[in-house]
C-alpha cells in the first residue's frame, strides 16, 4: 500500500518527479489512434501542467517503451500498438529472416567504396592493418519504414561487388553465389546506445533516441572472417528475438 506521496511506509524512496507526466501521457496516448500527432512541447506541458523539461523526459521514456515514435523535425506521433518482431537468426540475413516472417525488406545503398582496414576492423578480420577491404554502408527498411543503418567490412576480394549485390540484394546470397562464400558460422553481439545526429536522420528518429546495436562476425567454414557489421536497430519500433 502507497501513501499519497506514492512512497511506501516506512520508505524514503519517492517516485521520479516525471513520473506523474509519464502516467498521464500514457493515459492520453490510449485515446489517440496511431499515427496521431500529439500537440507541441509547449501546449502539452501547459494541458498536463508541467515543465517542458519534466515533459521531454516522459516523452522519451514512452518513446522508448514503443508507445511513441518521434520523427526528427516533424514532431512526436502515436506508435501502433503492437511493434513489429525481427527474429535474428544464426547464419541468415536480415533480407532472409524477414522473408520467412512474409515481411519485405528494401536496402538503399549509401556507399559502396575500398579503404584500408582500420587496427580495429583488421583485427576482427584477421588482416593486417592497411590492407584493402569493401565498407558497405546500407539502410534496411520495411514497409517504407526505415529499420536499421548498417556499415559491413568485407574481407575477400569481390570484384564487381555494386553490380552484383544490386542483382541480389541480400548480401549473403551474393557472397555465396557470385563468389562461391558461405557463411557457415557468426558471432553477434548486442547493446543498446543512442542515436548520433546522422544515424537518427537516416532512421527518422530525435537524436538520442534508444537504438540496438548488433555488431557481427562471420566466417566461412575454414574459420575465416568474411564479414564485420556494425548494424544500428531502431529501438522504439522493433524488438528482437534471437534464435541458433
Amino acid at each position: 500500500m502507497h501513501n499519497a506521496a506514492g512512497t511506501a511506509p516506512g520508505s524514503t524512496q519517492q517516485q521520479p518527479r516525471y513520473y506523474g507526466t509519464k502516467l498521464a501521457l500514457r493515459d492520453l496516448i490510449t485515446t489517440l489512434e496511431p499515427s496521431t500527432s500529439l500537440p507541441p512541447e509547449r501546449v502539452l506541458a501547459e494541458q498536463l501542467g508541467t515543465s517542458r523539461t519534466t515533459l521531454r523526459k516522459a516523452l522519451a521514456e514512452l518513446a522508448a517503451e514503443g508507445m511513441l515514435r518521434r520523427v526528427q523535425g516533424s514532431g512526436t506521433f502515436v506508435a501502433p500498438a503492437t511493434p513489429k518482431v525481427v527474429h535474428l537468426q544464426q547464419k541468415t540475413s536480415l533480407t532472409d529472416d524477414l522473408h520467412d516472417q512474409g515481411l519485405q525488406v528494401t536496402s538503399r545503398v549509401l556507399a559502396l567504396t575500398k579503404v584500408p582496414a582500420d587496427p580495429a576492423v583488421a583485427e576482427r578480420l584477421d588482416l593486417e592493418p592497411g590492407v584493402a577491404i569493401h565498407r558497405l554502408q546500407r539502410l534496411r527498411s520495411v514497409g517504407g519504414e526505415p529499420l536499421a543503418f548498417e556499415v559491413a567490412h568485407l574481407a575477400p576480394p569481390l570484384p564487381h561487388l555494386a553490380r552484383r549485390l544490386a542483382e541480389k540484394g541480400s548480401l549473403y546470397a551474393t557472397l555465396r553465389d557470385c563468389y562461391d562464400l558461405e557463411v557457415a558460422a557468426v558471432e553477434d553481439t548486442i547493446e543498446t546506445a543512442l542515436t548520433t545526429p546522422d544515424e537518427a536522420t537516416l532512421l527518422e528518429v530525435a537524436v538520442g533516441s534508444p537504438i540496438l546495436l548488433v555488431h557481427r562476425r562471420a566466417c566461412d567454414p575454414t574459420g575465416r572472417p568474411l564479414e564485420w557489421t556494425r548494424s544500428a536497430y531502431r529501438g522504439d519500433r522493433f524488438r528482437f528475438v534471437a534464435r541458433a
